[in-house]
């Protein structure tokens, strides 16, 4: 059986920082790193292959050349093999065309592939639109924001507990099938020495759009329905005011007077 984890470089950074001339997020100096949400599909992965061992983990991953490092860190953690689809032509991609690009990746490295496995989201567009999208063009059902992946003993349906508003809901399915992963209450392993040292010898294959069975008018900014116009930061707001030193009633009498003078009471 063979299990799709499609994950992406992201950069590591809490403190977003724009350019104000272009209008563009700043990524010099800026460390990349593996995805969390695609780190928790890739769990997830792993987990059901300690149960299945006949399971093949394939990560994909579309990005530019150093986006081998996060592959790397993908068979680290337990992914069998890895393919790096990178190339120019992809520069621009919106949501769709990254879809549309991964899933001719999927259908030519693992056509017979029964579970697709992404993260809910990336942290740096927070789209959560790719997985959804994968799963309607390669035309197979989807589950989302799953926490606790199972199949059945005949591997034949997938078992998913996904969070919804309300809590959790548990929802069975025939394969194929593509799950988003939540973080859900399991933590991520790290790798050992040994794991570090065996990733080393697994293949990562690389291909181009000369590869896949795709238009140029398909591929990256041309194939895209949406661009990014425009990327900036809220405006800061401002510090509310501070009552200090005096006593609960001539502060309680200072704040009604501020309510009043604004119109709430």
């Amino acid at each position: 059986m063979k299990l799709v984890v499609c994950v992406k470089q992201v950069p590591e950074i809490t403190d977003v920082r724009v350019n104000p001339e272009t209008g563009t997020l700043i990524r010099e100096g800026v460390a990349s790193i593996l995805n969390p949400f695609c780190e928790y599909a890739l769990d997830h992965a792993v987990r059901l292959k300690a149960v299945h061992p006949e399971i093949e983990i394939i990560a994909v991953s579309m990005g530019p050349p150093q986006a081998e490092a996060v592959l790397l860190r993908c068979l680290e953690l337990g992914a069998d093999r890895a393919v790096l689809v990178s190339d120019r032509q992809f520069a621009g991609a919106d949501t769709w065309a990254t879809a549309l690009t991964l899933a001719a990746v999927v259908r030519k490295e693992a056509a017979d592939a029964e579970l697709i496995l992404v993260g809910k989201q990336a942290i740096d567009g927070d789209t959560a639109q790719v997985g959804p999208e994968l799963a309607e063009i390669l035309g197979m059902a989807q589950i989302m924001y799953g926490v606790e992946i199972s199949l059945t003993p005949n591997r034949k349906r997938i078992r998913v507990k996904r969070e919804i508003e309300s809590g959790y809901e548990v929802i069975e399915a025939r394969l194929p099938v593509l799950v988003s992963a939540s973080k859900g209450e399991n933590l991520r392993r790290m790798p050992s020495l040994a794991d570090v040292l065996a990733a080393r010898g697994k293949e990562i294959r690389r291909i181009t759009a000369a590869a896949l069975d795709l238009k140029e008018s398909e591929l990256g900014l041309a194939g895209s329905y949406t661009q990014v116009v425009k990327v900036f930061p809220p405006a800061p707001k401002q510090g509310g005011r501070t009552i200090e030193g005096l006593d609960p009633a001539s502060a309680a009498a200072q704040i009604a007077a501020f309510l009043t003078s604004e119109g709430f009471i």
